[in-house]
């Protein structure tokens, strides 16, 4: 019988507090694992600044909200934020949810659920920085930032900051079914 035997961290609780521990579990994992592409959420740029700075020489993917997610025009990623991203080697990638997209707008007016957000809620299941992480890794695949024939460790988190992350065999939107989630490096307990 062949197996794996990891070291998963479960944090008490969701929240921006388990960041640091996050980044730091994730390089150690990422360099233990040779695997060099990162891939993380961030809305006002200030965990993608914090990952960009850690995962220097690696080829890391900060995914923004798309301009308008909270408020028509707004684009949440600050100016300084995005700047320092970019000085620190990281991309930024800001591009419609691919687990909202266009059927948010269908559940807002006529007040139904269509398949993606039942994706969506369904990866809620295993908390919020789950569904994130996934859907962050199809948004970088999709743009061509991130290889799909390679694992790769995506972070999310819980409203602000990190608390989760996996590695992933990534998988572009129209092949969604070819992703799969191999490993989890760390998630809160709660939700």
């Amino acid at each position: 019988m062949r197996f794996v035997e990891r070291k998963t961290i479960y944090f008490e609780a969701p929240g921006k507090q388990n960041t640091e521990s996050v980044l730091e579990l994730v390089k150690n994992y990422a360099q233990a694992e040779e695997i060099k592409d990162i891939v993380v959420a961030s809305t006002t740029g200030e965990t993608g600044v914090k990952a960009s700075k850690i995962f220097r020489g690696f080829n890391v993917v900060v995914v923004s909200h798309h301009v308008g997610f909270q408020e028509p025009g707004v684009w949440e990623l600050k100016e300084e934020n995005r700047s320092k991203i970019l000085e620190n080697g990281a991309k930024i990638l800001t591009a419609t949810h691919t687990l909202s997209g266009v059927e948010r707008a269908v559940r807002k007016k006529f007040a139904t659920i269509m398949p993606l957000e039942l994706i969506a809620h369904t990866l809620r299941l295993f908390g919020e920085g789950t569904k994130v992480c996934v859907e962050i890794t199809i948004m970088a695949a999709d743009a061509g930032l991130i290889p799909v024939d390679r694992e790769v460790i995506a972070i999310g988190g819980t409203s602000r900051g990190a608390d989760t992350a996996l590695v992933v065999k990534p998988a572009t939107a129209s092949r969604f079914f070819n992703l799969k989630i191999r490993e989890i490096i760390a998630k809160p307990r709660n939700s």
